[in-house]
């Protein structure tokens, strides 16, 4: 007798952490055919004992008495009417496909079932036997029977499903649902008779089981997760697989994206994934492959692992990564000004400017140019290479590839590495405040999808893995405060009573929309797009993605913030203006920040200013006595920062001129906003066949200012107040020169090209 009985292939079965089925992957013959059990149900057993094998526990394998009937009749009747084997001899039939039902061949078995006899219990023969009887059509084996054709578990059969699927194995043909059921029942209440005969049922059990209907038809296997179950196939094929999956979230989950997704496909929107993760031991908790869309709309495609770009998704790591180094603290003013880099321009969303903003609003607004100018602060090399250590496995180029737009969606990653990734910053928090605030080494760690398995966060020490908790715990904190990223007109509807730190991304073309929100408890991820990459207008991370985000945190449980990893965070106090460290001139309010921030720059914006005693004017020793000056500290920003400032600060003051006797060293009083020093600019046609013009723009401190132009030194021109002056210049290099009436002057050059 062979080592091993059975070597058919079998499914995929993918189970929920409460053992409830996810879903299965047929077996490679095309079978419906589960892993071997290891226990047969009661009622099925009692069922089977006395339909095949009444004397199943006494016999050595072959029962002599049954074999003799069976031969008798047989020889009588001239063909085979009645059989005589027993459950182990079927067994042993059933291994030994394709032989021809013989009495050389029955020999055969019977001598094979006696040493199976010697190899394995009685409870184990039984347990092999249901495995793999065959019950009809494709169906191999009490699992699957079972779920085809009563929907339920093998331990959740009646009596009267029990005696059904009992009758099977020696008649699978009879079992086509909505077939042959005149049969079926016959053999099937002919069972419950001798069961209640045995006294195994009593009266009013066998009366009501005779009242219950035969399957009408098949059931379909449950498909709740599967994307998950083709993902476990490709390492777990052929094998029953209990996974971390919430059964009851998981099903939650995948009504929500359903509704949404009925939705969003009136806007040719077909694609969805959702993923929830457990922050405290990394267990998925919810996966949600795609949505339930077509075949012609991809929904095959695992969303949940396709490289798809980023977005702004990433911001918040490069946040984390400077206030790590010292570089920023959280409300400290980052430059949002009309920018160009080479030849790369980045834009807001709205394609407007403020000037000047709170490092965390610029984070929570999604703005791009900040993004943009902090990434070259900080270093596209360096930045670059933290992304390493989160192990994004998509982001996989040298920075010179990528370019300052890796902040803004020029790089692909994945949904399932970017949950992984917020995980483990939630998770840094939490462990510091957890422990004597200490770190883990394998903070960073894989997701868990496999029930049982602890995730292995390493040891603790002391050093941080990348960024400290205070850093983190900033990051957070201006995630929590998203307002209106994007699209203005959204936020009222994502109100919740959880502080949730989240995030949405929207890719160039309207590609993907991503949103991703953390508590101390989980971390949910949601993508929303094609799957063959067409963008769609209204596309974005906030009208997309986020409305889903905030239904899946509806039902997960309440949870609290995060406490303050106090050890990594110190008091300083804060320019209230500028959100640098305060200078001694500055108002100021004690903020916690980390402990990093301590080395930050103090703020550059105020400065001691001279003006008269009626601080109409600002003076000198030139025009005004010593005991006529007083001296005030003032809230000044560069001019072209101020420019776009002070239209969204109501409050700004503006420095005032200065005495018209007065001497005036010259400050720098405005910029160019456009053009860019150095820059090549292509001027096209228009449609009459002349060349358009290009706009010169300037942003003054002082709006009565005039302004005097010059081009390769010939005057063109001046404006007042609104500084814009248009020009058609000759195809080459040429010098635009401004003058103001205090002599201030700024050049800049550029290269037309018609």
């Amino acid at each position: 007798m062979p080592t091993t009985l059975f070597e058919d292939p079998t499914a995929t079965v993918v189970k929920a952490a409460n053992g409830q089925w996810l879903g299965a992957k047929i077996a490679a013959d095309e079978q419906w055919r589960f892993p071997e059990i290891d226990t047969v149900p009661e009622k099925f057993k009692q069922c089977i004992l006395l339909f095949e094998d009444e004397h199943f526990y006494k016999h050595p394998g072959v029962n002599p008495i049954s074999m003799g009937k069976a031969l008798g009749a047989n020889i009588k009747a001239g063909k085979t009417v009645r059989g005589g084997s027993t459950i182990t001899q079927q067994v042993i039939r059933l291994s030994r496909k394709g032989t021809a039902r013989t009495y050389f061949e029955k020999l055969k078995e019977s001598i094979l079932a006696t040493r199976l006899e010697l190899r394995y219990s009685k409870n184990k023969i039984l347990a092999l036997y249901a495995s793999h009887a065959p019950f009809g059509g494709n169906t191999v084996g009490l699992d699957i029977a079972a779920w085809r054709y009563f929907g339920i578990e093998a331990k959740q059969l009646s009596w009267a499903e029990s005696a059904t699927l009992a009758v099977l194995p020696n008649a699978p043909g009879i079992i086509y649902p909505g077939k042959n059921q005149s049969t079926l029942l016959k053999r099937r209440n002919g069972l419950l008779k001798k069961l209640k005969d045995h006294k195994i049922i009593n009266q009013t059990t066998y009366e009501l089981a005779l009242i219950e209907p035969l399957p009408q038809k098949a059931y379909e296997i449950p498909r709740l997760a599967p994307h998950l179950s083709e993902y476990l196939h490709q390492t777990k094929t052929g094998k029953e697989v209990k996974t971390t999956i919430n059964y009851k979230l998981q099903k939650e989950v995948n009504q929500i994206v359903k509704s949404h997704y009925l939705q969003l496909k009136q806007n040719h929107v077909y694609n969805i994934a959702a993923l929830v993760l457990d922050v405290h031991n990394r267990n998925v908790l919810a996966y949600v492959g795609n949505s339930p869309t077509d075949m012609f709309h991809e929904k095959d495609v695992d969303m949940i692992h396709a490289p798809r770009s980023t977005g702004s998704i990433l911001k918040p790591l490069l946040y984390a990564a400077m206030m790590d180094d010292g570089e920023l603290l959280p409300k400290m003013l980052v430059e949002d000004i009309p920018t160009k880099i080479g030849d790369y321009s980045p834009q807001n969303f709205d394609e407007t400017y403020n000037g000047a903003v709170p490092a965390d609003e610029a984070l929570a607004r999604s703005l791009n140019i900040p993004a943009v100018r902090l990434l070259k602060q900080h270093g596209l090399e360096k930045f670059r290479d933290e992304l390493d250590f989160f192990k994004l496995k998509d982001i996989n180029r040298p920075a010179y590839h990528y370019g300052l737009p890796l902040i803004l969606g020029g790089a692909e990653s994945n949904l399932w590495d970017l949950c992984k990734t917020y995980a483990s910053l939630a998770s840094t928090v939490n462990h510091f405040n957890e422990t004597s605030s200490e770190y883990y080494t394998h903070e960073f760690t894989e997701p868990c999808l496999l029930y049982g398995k602890q995730s292995n966060f390493g040891e603790k020490v002391q050093q941080k893995n990348i960024f400290d908790a205070g850093s983190i715990y900033a990051t957070l904190e201006a995630m929590k405060t998203v307002n209106r990223p994007e699209d203005e007109v959204s936020w009222q509807y994502f109100e919740s009573s959880t502080e949730i730190a989240w995030k949405t991304g929207t890719s160039f073309g309207n590609k993907d929309a991503w949103s991703i929100g953390l508590t101390k408890d989980y971390v949910v991820g949601i993508w929303v797009g094609n799957a063959d990459g067409e963008g769609r207008p209204q596309i974005t991370g906030v009208s997309s993605a986020a409305p889903i985000l905030f239904d899946v945190f509806d039902v997960l449980p309440k949870t609290t913030w995060f406490k303050k990893p106090l050890d990594e965070l110190i008091e300083r106090s804060i320019c209230t203006q500028s959100g640098y460290l305060a200078s001694s001139i500055c108002p100021s309010v004690t903020k916690w920040i980390p402990k990093t921030g301590a080395r930050s720059s103090t703020c550059p914006y105020h400065h001691l200013v001279h003006v008269d005693l009626q601080k109409q004017f600002r003076v000198n020793a030139s025009c005004q006595p010593i005991d006529k000056i007083t001296t005030i500290p003032w809230f000044t920003l560069p001019p072209l920062m101020e420019y776009y400032y002070k239209k969204n600060h109501v409050n700004y003051k503006e420095l005032p001129p200065y005495k018209t006797d007065c001497y005036n060293d010259l400050e720098k009083s405005m910029e160019f906003i456009y053009p860019e020093n150095n820059t090549t600019i292509t001027i096209a046609k228009d449609f009459d066949g002349s060349f358009n013009e290009i706009v010169l723009k300037i942003a003054h401190r002082d709006s009565d200012a005039k302004i005097f132009w010059y081009l390769d030194e010939q005057y063109i021109g001046q404006t007042k107040q609104f500084h814009e002056l248009k020009i058609s210049p000759s195809k080459g290099w040429h010098t635009i020169t401004a003058l103001d009436e205090n002599g201030y002057q700024i050049s800049r050059k550029i290269n037309i090209n018609k």
